[in-house]
């Protein structure tokens, strides 16, 4: 295979429109590019949450292989036809969140995103991946999607607030639940 991204600027998006993977054009507020521009801010949160854990780590594994998944997902969206993200992921990740919740105490409250560095970070990722699946919804209701994007990314969620929480307890960091008290000040 050739050099794929020989060149980083083509100018061709000065005028507010890009070109999906099939060459058709699209403005750059197209639900597609609005969702793909989620993806990639989510992949670079994960990257910034990987710079916090021990290279080799097994979960610093499991995010790497998250920012291939949200690559794959790009693909699938860029490329409609493509299936590039596996559809056997949201069980996967269940498995992972099952592991990581033995060794975590019940849930009985929300909880303030912190805890530490790493938690905080990963709480971030779980809010960007949110409004990604916000934006495939609509994305969805207009060109209608795979189902397993859609199971994808709902899984997702729920897995980085699984790690948020065993980032917290690894690290010996209290986690602050919700006080619904402090709406009566």
């Amino acid at each position: 295979m050739g050099h794929r991204l020989s060149k980083i600027y083509t100018r061709t998006g000065d005028d507010g429109n890009t070109g999906l993977a099939d060459g058709s054009r699209v403005s750059k507020d197209d639900v597609r590019m609005v969702l793909l521009g989620d993806l990639d801010e989510l992949s670079a949160s994960l990257g910034l949450l990987r710079c916090e854990l021990t290279t080799g780590s097994a979960l610093e594994a499991q995010l790497q292989q998250v920012q291939q998944q949200l690559l794959n997902m790009g693909g699938d969206i860029a490329m409609p036809g493509m299936n590039l993200l596996p559809e056997s992921l949201p069980a996967e990740m269940e498995l992972q969140m099952d592991q990581m919740n033995d060794v975590l105490g019940p849930l009985k409250e929300f909880i303030l995103p912190g805890g530490n560095r790493a938690a905080a970070t990963c709480h971030l990722a779980r809010a960007i991946t949110r409004r990604a699946e916000r934006h495939l919804v609509q994305l969805h209701r207009q060109h209608p999607q795979p189902e397993r994007l859609l199971r994808f990314l709902n899984r997702l969620s729920d897995w980085l607030f699984v790690v948020a929480r065993y980032l917290a307890h690894s690290a010996g960091s209290p986690e602050i639940l919700w006080d619904r008290r402090s709406s009566q000040q």
